[in-house]
């Protein structure tokens, strides 16, 4: 592996960067008016406008040799075909072949993998099949109205996500509720919400051990059992997704309604496997197909379309433009549908746990280049009225990726037309700014003279010249969003590829549940506690003095 700022396009593309820096979007604008058409590509069902970012006709070339350079093309063909690319845990990767509808045979240790996913997936559209038509019953004969996801990170981002936003295809009769956090309020809400004898669970833990969710499973069964008094009705409404027989069936789970997933499936990309049960149960066996359908063409398109015209390879290669040699350190991702408004949150997992690496792949601490971006947002319309005066106005600038559907079927007038000149306002905003004789003609045109025009002056000037991406859609379907999701998966690749970094492992996460474990028993221990640092010993006691007190 190389790291990447000793690639001659490396050096290349800093160079091309510094030549044209003192340019202004405007300008770049006002010498290409063609940009749109020059800088917009069409894949899958979206359509990616990259006009707004501080590059040139020279740029893309450069991108794409880096991309090259970094050996883009090898790893992702060893991707596809099942190699081991996620070399600290001696894993494949392939979240693609869980999306994999054309059933072409994918080898992992010489075996092909999509029987097995087959079979998983058939047992998922028999059970929600089962559910949705009120064929399966609670103990008492009832049918299901209710059913809880009880997961973490990637088994309840993912499926909260997808269930959110494509509401507008969910069962009528099902309401879906998701318990993740170990912090007891949010299962006790949702239990004080739910009737034991319609009610649903899905517990969702690979090894069925993680401590999060086996908290709130175990706090769910308490109160189904203290309801029904029946440990044998556990079957009737309790289901996991899980690998481990033992433990399932221990907890009184019947192990036929266990579903299986793999280790080459990492957490934050297995909406599509069996962690996706959620979204067969509330959006229909065909809808999450459409959804698996939607990641499959993005899918294809990414593996097989060449790099200059690629859209995950653009998305990635541009924000490795934006992240290191313009040193934006964060992304926002602004979506102008309301549904879409926990995707922020999804994205946060999957670039932030895949790329945030300071370790290379040759186990060499990266020290001359930034990596993984911080990413965040929320829907777009409520962040206009929060944070954007930061990012208009603000002394450290952001780069942006706006995504809106063009069609918004449940919207009624006027609601439509003003989201979207909102959408559009934006991203013409950040980019064009306002000048000092723009400010100068509007104050006088208000009647502002003198003095109170100076002193107002500068206050109203926006410098612009904020990179965005707009990311749009005919309509939010499952078609469309499961392509949506993909590319950001792919994206992710692209710059953990040319970071030299492995994206799919997160041994990041590890350090705190080790450290929390041993806090644990000190908690409810009597003595005081002397083993830390002065302030973790100061916090540790003096919530169990308050405790106590209490």
């Amino acid at each position: 592996m190389t790291n990447p700022v000793k690639l001659p396009a490396w050096t290349a593309l800093k160079t091309h960067v510094t030549a044209i820096s003192d340019l202004h979007l405007r300008d770049l604008f006002a010498a290409e008016p063609q940009r749109f058409e020059l800088f917009t590509l069409e894949a899958c069902g979206l359509l990616l406008d990259y006009s707004k970012n501080r590059i040139t006709k020279a740029t893309l070339p450069i991108l794409t040799q880096l991309a090259r350079e970094s050996g883009l093309e090898e790893r992702r063909t060893r991707m596809f075909s099942g190699e081991k690319i996620n070399s600290t845990e001696n894993r494949a990767v392939l979240h693609t072949a869980l999306r994999n509808i054309t059933n072409t045979p994918v080898m992992v240790d010489g075996i092909d993998v999509m029987p097995a996913i087959n079979a998983v997936r058939e047992h998922m559209t028999r059970f929600a099949n089962a559910i949705r038509s009120g064929e399966w019953k609670g103990h008492t004969g009832e049918i299901i109205t209710d059913i809880v996801n009880i997961g973490i990170g990637g088994s309840d981002l993912g499926p909260l996500m997808v269930c959110r936003a494509l509401h507008r295809f969910a069962h009528p009769r099902l309401k879906m509720h998701f318990a993740s956090t170990v912090d007891g309020d949010q299962i006790t809400g949702i239990l004080s919400r739910v009737n034991p004898a319609t009610t649903l669970f899905i517990v969702a833990s690979k090894t069925f051990t993680t401590q999060e969710t086996l908290t709130n499973a175990h706090t769910a069964r308490r109160w189904f059992l203290e309801a029904t008094g029946n440990p044998a009705a556990i079957a009737k409404h309790f289901v996991a997704v899980s690998t481990n027989t033992e433990a399932v069936t221990a907890f009184g789970i019947d192990p036929a309604n266990m579903f299986e997933f793999w280790d080459w499936v990492g957490g934050r990309y297995s909406l599509w496997s069996a962690i996706g049960l959620p979204i067969a149960l509330c959006l229909g066996p065909d809808n999450f197909q459409a959804l698996l359908a939607g990641a499959h063409a993005m899918d294809r398109h990414f593996a097989e379309t060449p790099l200059e015209r690629n859209m995950p390879v653009l998305l990635g290669q541009l924000g490795i433009l934006n992240r290191n040699f313009y040193h934006f350190p964060s992304l926002l991702i602004s979506p102008y549908n309301q549904a879409l408004d926990r995707f922020p949150s999804y994205l946060q997992q999957l670039d932030m746990e895949s790329n945030g690496k300071s370790v290379d792949l040759d186990g060499l601490r990266v020290k001359d280049y930034e990596t993984g971006p911080i990413v965040w947002g929320d829907s777009g319309i409520n962040g206009q009225h929060a944070y954007y005066q930061l990012l208009h106005q603000g002394s450290q600038g952001v780069s942006i990726d706006f995504i809106a559907s063009i069609e918004h079927p449940d919207s009624p007038s006027p609601h439509g037309p003003i989201l979207m000149a909102n959408f559009f306002a934006q991203s013409e905003a950040f980019m064009r700014g306002k000048t000092e004789e723009e400010v100068r003609i509007e104050l006088t045109a208000q009647g502002l003279r003198g003095e109170a025009l100076e002193k107002l002056l500068p206050h109203k000037i926006f410098e612009g010249n904020r990179p965005t991406n707009t990311i749009l859609m005919q309509t939010l379907s499952p078609e469309s969003l499961g392509a949506l999701i993909a590319l950001y998966e792919h994206k992710v690749f692209v710059q953990g590829t040319i970071w030299n970094l492995n994206s799919y492992d997160q041994w990041g996460v590890e350090l705190g549940k080790q450290l929390a474990k041993a806090i644990e028993q000190e908690l409810i221990a009597s003595e005081p506690v002397t083993r830390h640092d002065a302030s973790t010993n100061g916090l540790i006691n003096y919530y169990k003095q308050r405790l106590l007190g209490a």
